[in-house]
């Protein structure tokens, strides 16, 4: 059985006050960003592939070595996830929640600025490979540090909503990543973005992250570590090796949880854009105005998948959530194959469902003791992410190859496992973990 920890609880059963949504404002706000500078990247690959390598490279190996630039960022995400974690766990949450920022605004800032293969050789790819490392560290501090900053920071029976509204945050970033880049695209010429409107969506990132980092000053540390520290309760060893000594269980359970969330976002989000223009021969503007909707209604699922936790508990909240997203995907993608005409409603609808993943924190937060938290946390998150991020698209292409509906099976399979999870956690949460209101301790 997983324990649910609950610390003595520095935040009493109240309503959630200003200063809880200024918290959750800002922490959203800087999660957006974050995730807009680490995604922009994806949405001008080809751009970049031609800039920073070779012109007489072969155009297969120019992909795969901008996309190979792009998955190092996904490669370090655990290992700034876990150093990160370690110095929050140490050191407070706050510093941490800054220096993410920081990590993430000045890397993208740069990569607006630099000069191309033409101008000085290997150096231009080797410079955004290192720049495409720090942008990964930092994100890989940045979405475990979020999640417990806010879970820490309003009482128990918010943190749900709490954690699911910071994940509309984050997915909002996708979209203002995707939206910018519509609009680059049809501003300029090709010509244009070649010879220089490719750099602006870096340079405004940067410019912004700068500026939620001056915002974020106006955080004050998590009351739940203040009193950790005021206790000298902190973990007296290294955090990580507690997690893996004591905490297994709670450990596979993040990390399948996290394989859910990263095959929904990539597979329904990321990747069915492209799919449904190779496929079903649909026009990249018609998919990705859908695309823009289905990510619109993501954020919603999130905020609401984070209220109905709060009031149901995990377990039944990912059994009827599971069973939702696997039916609406499998009904998308199949109708979409015959009668394109319901692309938008059956899109939004299916981004809605996605949404579930908004509940994923929940559950991450509350398996480990605060001591060692953020390091259980990010360590969980961040390994499984990196593996199923990155298997996740390799897998679902060969597949494709096999089966025309491969993105619906795999999202129903991994929905067939969200449902065992969800049986597991209704057996194993105790009675006040399920709408609990008020906290247990």
């Amino acid at each position: 059985m997983i324990p649910h920890h609950h610390e003595t609880d520095p935040n009493p059963p109240r309503p959630l006050n200003r200063q809880d949504y200024r918290t959750l404002a800002l922490a959203a706000l800087g999660g957006a960003l974050e995730f807009y500078d680490f995604i922009i990247f994806v949405f001008f690959a080809l751009v970049i592939g031609k800039l920073f390598f070779p012109p007489d490279m072969p155009d297969w190996l120019r992909q795969f070595q901008t996309f190979g630039i792009f998955a190092a960022g996904y490669l370090a995400r655990p290992l700034g996830g876990i150093v990160m974690a370690h110095f929050g766990d140490k050191l407070g949450r706050k510093r941490m929640f800054t220096l993410s920022i920081v990590l993430m605004a000045v890397p993208t800032l740069l990569m607006g600025m630099l000069p191309t293969y033409a101008s000085i050789g290997i150096a231009a790819p080797l410079a955004l490979l290192a720049l495409r490392i720090l942008q990964g560290a930092a994100i890989g501090g940045e979405v475990p540090g979020a999640w417990v900053f806010v879970a820490e920071h309003v009482p128990a029976r918010h943190t749900g909503y709490a954690c699911g509204t910071l994940t509309a945050g984050l997915t909002a970033g996708i979209l203002l990543g995707s939206l910018l880049a519509t609009l680059i695209n049809s501003s300029f010429s090709p010509a244009q973005i070649s010879n220089w409107a490719w750099r602006l969506p870096f340079l405004v990132g940067g410019v912004f992250g700068l500026l939620a980092m001056y915002l974020r000053q106006w955080l004050q540390e998590t009351p739940v570590f203040a009193e950790m520290q005021a206790r000298k309760a902190l973990a007296d060893e290294l955090p990580l090796k507690t997690v893996l000594r004591q905490h297994k269980r709670a450990v596979i359970l993040s990390m399948l949880l996290t394989w859910l969330l990263s095959a929904a976002i990539v597979v329904v989000i990321l990747m069915t854009p492209t799919y449904l223009q190779k496929q079903f021969g649909m026009d990249a503007a018609t998919t990705l105005k859908a695309n823009s909707l289905a990510t619109i209604a993501l954020s919603a699922g999130c905020i609401l998948a984070g209220r109905i936790i709060d009031r149901l508990g995990s377990g039944l909240t990912f059994i009827g959530g599971c069973l939702l997203l696997g039916a609406c995907s499998h009904y998308f993608y199949s109708s979409v194959a015959s009668d394109g005409s319901q692309l938008y409603a059956l899109y939004a609808l299916t981004g809605f469902c996605v949404g579930i993943v908004g509940a994923v924190p929940f559950v991450m937060v509350r398996a480990f003791p605060p001591a060692v938290r953020f390091s259980g946390l990010s360590f969980s998150y961040n390994v499984a992410y990196a593996i199923f991020g990155g298997l996740t698209p390799m897998a679902v292409s060969l597949w494709l190859r096999a089966d025309p509906l491969a993105p619906a099976h795999y999202v129903v399979s991994l929905c067939g496992m969200g449902v065992v999870l969800g049986v597991y956690l209704l057996l194993t949460e105790s009675p006040q973990d399920a709408g609990s209101t008020s906290t247990p301790h």
